[in-house]
């Protein structure tokens, strides 16, 4: 039987061999180390939890909630973006709540997306970055994710090629996977550059207060008239590790903020009411809980840098994100990204995501996620040191990229 057309635009599950190998490993009794999916293992901070109590169990919030997020919510929602980015946002009309950030790319994609439409994503870059336009019927151009100066050589190659013209362009700073990160004056060049071309940007912001070094990552809406052309994305998933709780926002500009919570209105009511009213607690209640988060992503960071190092793998330390994005160890590299990954849960017991997950432009590379304590991180440095020492006698049952068909 015929595919659904919808499912027939999806790739096979890229992540399936991987959890497989995980999933044979787990159930032979081995002590997996999970360092594949950017999973928060943090606690939301104690006073959302203790709002989050104290509104639960009541008539008028165990209701239907606002598709578009209660008042409050979209009000604290403004203040964190005049406090954070110096950015004023009117609360009615451009900014939205979502059910996490993932929800409103693929929404977003839905509301303005027509058969055939052009897109220019990122490679490699987070699924759903490509995947909610191709799910809507749009058609996917690749572009490199490293915010350079040759970025615009390939979005400006794009624009001249494609037929129909980019309707819009993903940017994700600091990224998913590789951690770049952009400055002001990068989002200044590409506002400039999408209103010449007269394409939208959706901004992806989720790991905007996950910063190690320099200064805080900047919001693309920060440049003057950048609202004329831009949504942004954020999520409460990392900053206050809620991922489980599915709260993020859109904010940008009015029109594609009305016609995402149009979309949005047929869809579903929102998150759950006392969910919205622990997130007006997080947004407007004491900050130091985010610095206290960096301040521990920053030593899982820095301990597995070290680490790994010692095991004989340099990984470059991410500037931000909760992701390392490391290229394959030298005696590994003819093999590929997804066989290096399942090599690694079946001789080690340490889950990475492979490169080739994120775009083909991935391959090469694996993600590793700071999801672990540094007591795990350095015992999983120790379990892949044991791997890498072992290299060669590993690789008999796996056939090199070179030679594959």
């Amino acid at each position: 039987m015929e595919e659904f057309y919808r499912i027939r635009r999806l790739p096979p599950y890229v992540f399936e061999q991987v959890n497989r190998a995980k999933a044979a490993a787990r159930n032979a009794g081995a002590d997996i180390i999970d360092l594949g999916m950017g999973n928060p293992d943090l606690s939301a901070p104690p006073h959302v939890l203790e709002k989050l109590k104290e509104t639960l169990g009541k008539p008028r919030t165990d209701r239907y909630s606002a598709s578009k997020g209660i008042p409050g919510l979209r009000r604290a929602q403004a203040a964190y973006y005049e406090r954070r980015f110096g950015v004023k946002l009117n609360p009615e009309t451009q900014i939205v709540a979502t059910l996490g950030s993932k929800e409103g790319f693929a929404n977003m994609a839905q509301a303005i997306t027509s058969p055939g439409d052009v897109v220019l994503v990122p490679n490699p870059s987070y699924p759903i970055h490509a995947f909610g336009f191709l799910m809507a019927g749009g058609v996917i151009r690749s572009v490199p994710a490293e915010p350079t100066p040759e970025l615009f050589r390939h979005l400006e190659r794009a624009i001249i090629h494609s037929i129909p013209k980019p309707i819009a362009m993903v940017v994700c700073y600091p990224s998913n996977p590789t951690a770049y990160v952009a400055s002001l004056d990068f989002y200044r060049d590409l506002v400039a550059f999408a209103k010449k071309h007269e394409v939208f940007i959706l901004s992806d912001l989720a790991y905007s207060e996950l910063y190690y070094d320099g200064e805080p990552p900047p919001s693309v809406l920060q440049v003057p008239g950048a609202i004329d052309i831009t949504v942004e994305f954020t999520s409460m998933s990392k900053t206050f590790s809620m991922a489980g709780w599915r709260m993020g926002f859109a904010v940008g500009n009015d029109r594609l903020i009305a016609a995402l919570t149009r979309v949005k209105s047929y869809l579903d009511y929102g998150a759950f009411t006392p969910i919205q009213v622990a997130a007006v607690a997080a947004l407007n209640g004491p900050q130091d809980c985010i610095q206290e988060m960096r301040d521990t992503y920053h030593r899982r960071r820095d301990a597995m840098v070290e680490a790994f190092g010692r095991a004989g793998w340099d990984i470059p330390p991410p500037a931000a994100s909760m992701f390392a994005w490391a290229p394959l160890p030298e005696k590994f590299r003819n093999i590929g990204s997804m066989d290096f990954a399942t090599l690694m849960v079946e001789k080690s017991g340490v889950v990475v995501s492979p490169g080739v997950a994120f775009g083909e432009h991935g391959e090469g590379y694996v993600r590793i996620a700071m999801v672990e304590n540094e007591q795990r991180i350095r015992q999983a440095a120790r379990n892949i040191r044991r791997f890498l020492e072992a290299g060669v006698e590993t690789l008999h049952n796996v056939v090199p990229l070179a030679n594959r068909r």
